[in-house]
């Protein structure tokens, strides 16, 4: 036996028992005649102390960090207590101990606080999976994985594994293909996601199904991108999207409280996706905080149940407004004493090439002297367009971005799609700024009713310029009402400058995403599962018939056997985890992660392959 217990279970009542512990060292600290020992697991930390007898042993074969050590002794009560460790109140008197294997100096300390860098601690994960930060993360994605497991089994649900060899079929990102020797020139591709599969099972009959489950992209990488990654899929049969809000609403919740012991009681909020664009700039939003836009001017066709209040900023001779395609602007809480130097870094902020503005223009919305009536305060008004714009104008203006006393007004203006995704960007800066965005709070929202198709005018992914794409992906179905709008029109656009009034730019996605404090965790959809729909969708998308068989021709077949209604919803796992763990990236919660480039620097790879592997897969490599 290694271990009678754990490094993190000995507790004052046990004093006096004998134990054996097994675990690395953490530290040595030698005083005179004495030695005392951290000894380290996954558990926790206990302290050893080495008398005098040992402590010669000790002088004749020292104890480096990270050795690995098996003690015997008995359990002591400390004269000196430490109350920030579980196991503060004991130590161990030594009675024997064996060295089970020493180890090389470590390349960075194993603290929390350690001196390594990014890139030695990649390259040694498994030494920075030894240190307590990282298994914290380690033990929180764990605890996720479990609750989230427990719900879904407590509410009927199968775990049940699809194939990760599959057949490529190129929707969105690059898939990774993987050559096969058994049929010479064909390729595997890894699951992007396993959509087909879960709609398959559908039509089996596993009506609740699950998987947490590997899903991989190749795509350029970001704080929260890997080329694999894992996600919550989830589907469900004879469901709408009340049943499939309600059941995940609920899942997310029961997360909160067996991972965080947070009891998420309130009404999640419901938003509709041009709502989102409307007021947040963005279809992720934080609402954990206020600073809606105001929208003072844009493109009529842009949000077309929305009226702009151009009013407010016509008229005053100001170009920058007036021949801008859109004006945006918020409101932020408590800045009016801004300094002209804090607000020309603002001004150089907006300016960067990542958010792409030419300039920004501030309104100080100040707190008035009382007026003669006792009680009643005004605010006065100092901008950089003081020379445009009356007093009465900037008021008006404060009143539609429901500004206050003290509070500072950030516009900013120039083309539709920079300028909305600059002020939303802006919007999140400040709120940084002013620690609006606490990472212990935790504030869910559904976004819905999402476009079904974008148009995309130029080409971007290699399908051509001119053509519809699926805003989601192409197994989504149209909201009830508009699906006689997609099958009874054409997708054909004769005039490109007049896509917007294509009766397929209306239709909406029977979409739905999850959002947690401004992230995306959670995106799905009730699916088509009909064929004439499911074909119908394809043409839509560029696909003639023969290139739908050969691409979906098994789920297009599936769907003439009897396929029910569904739908179902896939959550980002490594994201979840990273805000409920306070992180920006879900690598810290990832054991063995690759870096930015995507290579897992421990392993080195990807890395080439010897000659013969090439012989038996028949295929030769030319680099250019």
């Amino acid at each position: 036996m290694y271990r009678s217990h754990t490094c993190g279970e000995l507790r004052s009542n046990q004093v006096g028992q004998t134990v054996t512990l097994a675990g690395w060292v953490q530290t040595v600290r030698k005083f005179g005649s004495i030695t005392f020992v951290d000894l380290r697991d996954r558990y926790g930390i206990t302290q050893l102390l080495f008398g005098e007898e040992l402590n010669k042993v000790l002088d004749e074969n020292p104890l480096g960090r990270e050795f690995v050590l098996q003690v015997t002794g008995a359990v002591s009560e400390r004269s000196n207590k430490n109350a920030n460790i579980a196991t503060g109140d004991i130590e161990i008197i030594v009675q024997s101990f064996n060295v089970l294997n020493k180890s090389a100096v470590p390349p960075f300390t194993i603290q929390d606080d350690t001196d390594g860098g990014d890139d030695l601690r990649m390259k040694y994960r498994f030494l920075d999976l030894r240190r307590n930060a990282v298994k914290r993360n380690i033990e929180l994605r764990y605890a996720v994985n479990r609750a989230a497991r427990n719900y879904l089994h407590g509410n009927g649900f199968m775990d049940i594994e699809t194939p990760f060899l599959i057949k490529s079929t190129p929707e969105g990102a690059r898939d990774f293909v993987v050559p096969s020797r058994m049929n010479p020139g064909q390729f595997y591709a890894l699951p992007q996601s396993p959509q087909t599969f879960k709609q398959l099972l559908m039509v089996s009959g596993y009506d609740r199904y699950y998987q947490v489950v590997k899903c991989f992209r190749d795509e350029d990488l970001r704080a929260d991108r890997q080329p694999e990654f894992t996600q919550i899929d989830c589907e469900m049969a004879f469901v709408e999207q009340e049943d499939i809000l309600n059941m995940f609403e609920g899942m997310i919740k029961s997360i909160f409280k067996e991972v965080k012991n947070i009891d998420y009681t309130e009404a999640v909020e419901r938003m509709t996706w041009e709502e989102a664009m409307w007021q947040y700039g963005n279809d992720k939003p934080d609402i954990r905080f206020e600073m809606k836009i105001c929208n003072l001017k844009f493109p009529a066709h842009t949000f077309p149940a929305k009226q702009s209040q151009s009013v407010l900023i016509d008229g005053a001779d100001f170009k920058v407004f007036d021949e801008a395609e859109t004006v945006v602007a918020i409101a932020v809480p408590g800045c009016s004493e801004y300094t002209r130097k804090q607000t020309d870094e603002l001004t150089e902020w907006v300016k960067r090439p990542q958010v792409g503005m030419k300039g920004m223009v501030f309104i100080k919305c100040l707190p008035a002297e009382a007026s003669a009536q006792e009680g009643n305060t005004g605010i006065t008004f100092k901008s950089s367009v003081d020379k445009f714009y009356s007093e009465e104008k900037l008021k008006a203006i404060a009143e539609a971005t429901n500004a206050k006393a003290g509070d500072l007004i950030l516009i900013l203006a120039g083309a539709e799609e920079r300028t909305r995704k600059a002020i939303s960007d802006l919007r999140m800066y400040m709120a940084d700024k002013l620690s609006l965005r606490k990472a212990e709070d935790f504030k869910l929202l559904w976004v819905l009713d999402f476009p079904l198709f974008e148009f995309a005018l130029e080409d971007q992914d290699g399908g051509g310029a001119g053509r519809w794409v699926a805003r989601h992906h192409p197994f989504t179905s149209p909201k009830p009402p508009h699906i006689e709008t997609m099958i009874n029109n054409s997708p054909k656009v004769d005039d490109l400058d007049k896509y917007l009034e294509h009766p397929y730019a209306g239709i909406k996605a029977n979409a739905y995403d999850m959002v947690l404090n401004g992230n995306e965790i959670g995106g799905g959809s009730i699916r088509i599962y009909q064929r004439e729909l499911q074909e119908k969708m394809f043409a839509a998308l560029g696909m003639n018939a023969e290139e739908q068989l050969h691409k979906f021709g098994f789920l297009l077949g599936a769907f003439e056997y009897g396929a029910p209604p569904h739908g179902g919803i896939a959550f980002g796992f490594d994201r979840l985890c990273a805000i409920l763990g306070g992180s920006e990236s879900i690598r810290d919660f990832i054991a063995f992660p690759k870096n930015n480039s995507g290579r897992d620097v421990m392993l080195d790879a990807p890395s080439a392959i010897d000659t013969k592997q090439f012989d038996e897969l028949q295929i030769k490599l030319n680099l250019k």
